[in-house]
């Protein structure tokens, strides 16, 4: 299957892998940071640490859209749902992703609420047509790869005039959240993370394009590789990454220039822009508050704005004190760093939310390398 087979060889993986160790130097350790869950993923399970040099280490990210959501949010979602009244439709791993009180929009709808999966914003639609006497929130969540089919619901709705309808917007921005990374290397209760490279998103970069990194590799002096989610996508990345560290560049290159270009996708950014703004600040789950790291629904579209229709105030809740998802995300600690990861903490039972997504670092290490330590 083209672009499928091809880029899971693994004897071209080999020999990428016998490239890059012979392109690190003596003596120096490499430290590059994946920040997209999908390439976490990748990386456990096609077990890519097992044929890297012990000089390369990856770094998990908080690339993870339903891993970063915090608990502050989620309560929103499930006070429009216990105490409103409201329809809530969201995507599935939204549901389980643990909120305060033990809670969550999965535990929620075992106590009464209407929550319900979705598989697109169309849906969510077709639930407000079907349900006019009844209000119907959206909890919108992810990156730049999801805030689209967003904005075009809201504009769908808009010119339906479908007035029982609207969004709970959650949407964050990816290149923010890496600048914040890197402005923060050192948090006084976990340690420091350095860092020499980044393994850029894939899909957010077919919306965005190549372009909105290369202020901060050139302000950070950090190299910026964007690739696919293919393990030979990840791979070829990690040795140019190698490359222009050896090099002393800092360089946005395009490992993925099948499907990414420089300017994105110029006609999602303009729908984008017609309904966002983005907000003064924002709270990530392990990264704490990140100025201009979201986005919020425009004036001209308050109506379809579900903070604004039910007066919704977000409130911050700390994590549970013995999970240790804010130093994971951070790429601070790995999950066996966890004390509960593996006992306590399961997908079959998350406590913390990067063991919830198949992207979430605990999860991947839980499916796919429990039982290793990667150095």
């Amino acid at each position: 299957m083209k672009y499928i087979d091809e880029f899971r060889d693994g004897t071209v993986a080999i020999l990428l892998a016998d490239k890059i160790a012979a392109q690190t130097q003596s003596g120096r350790r490499y430290s590059f940071m994946e920040f997209c869950g999908g390439h976490t993923y990748a990386i456990a399970r096609y077990g890519l640490m097992d044929i890297l040099p012990p000089s390369v280490r990856m770094v998990h990210g908080p690339g993870c859209p339903v891993c970063v959501l915090p608990m502050g949010r989620i309560d929103m979602a499930i006070d429009l749902a216990l105490n409103h009244g409201v329809i809530v439709c969201t995507y599935g791993d939204t549901l389980r992703v643990p909120a305060s009180s033990g809670l969550s929009l999965m535990k929620a709808k075992a106590q009464g609420g209407d929550i319900r999966m979705v598989y697109s914003t169309r849906d969510a639609l077709h639930i407000a047509r079907n349900n006019p006497q009844r209000e119907v929130v959206f909890f919108a969540i992810g990156f730049e790869t999801t805030t689209p089919p967003t904005a075009l619901a809201i504009l769908q709705a808009c010119q339906e005039k479908l007035s029982n309808f609207s969004v709970l917007c959650c949407h964050v921005l990816t290149p923010p959240a890496i600048a914040h990374l890197l402005e923060e290397e050192q948090v006084p209760s976990w340690g420091t993370l350095p860092l020499d490279g980044f393994i850029g998103p894939a899909h957010v970069s077919t919306v965005i394009g190549s372009q909105p990194y290369e202020c901060f590799a050139h302000q950070h002096k950090k190299p910026v590789v964007i690739a696919g989610f293919e393990p030979l996508d990840v791979m070829q990345a990690i040795l140019m990454l190698v490359r222009q560290v050896n090099d002393g560049r800092f360089e946005v290159e395009n490992e993925f220039s099948r499907a990414v270009s420089r300017d994105g996708n110029r006609k999602a950014q303009a729908c984008m822009a017609e309904v966002f703004d983005v907000r003064a600040e924002f709270e990530w789950r392990g990264l704490s508050v990140v100025p201009h790291s979201a986005l919020m629904i425009r004036e001209k579209y308050t109506t379809f704005d579900a903070e604004m229709r039910f007066n919704l105030h977000y409130r911050s809740v700390p994590d549970n004190k013995a999970c240790e998802c804010g130093a994971i995300l951070r790429g601070i600690k790995n999950p066996n760093d966890c004390k509960m990861f593996g006992s306590v903490c399961t997908p079959e039972n998350p406590i913390g939310s990067c063991m919830v997504s198949s992207e979430g670092a605990c999860a991947a290490h839980y499916s796919y390398g429990r039982y290793r330590e990667i150095a």
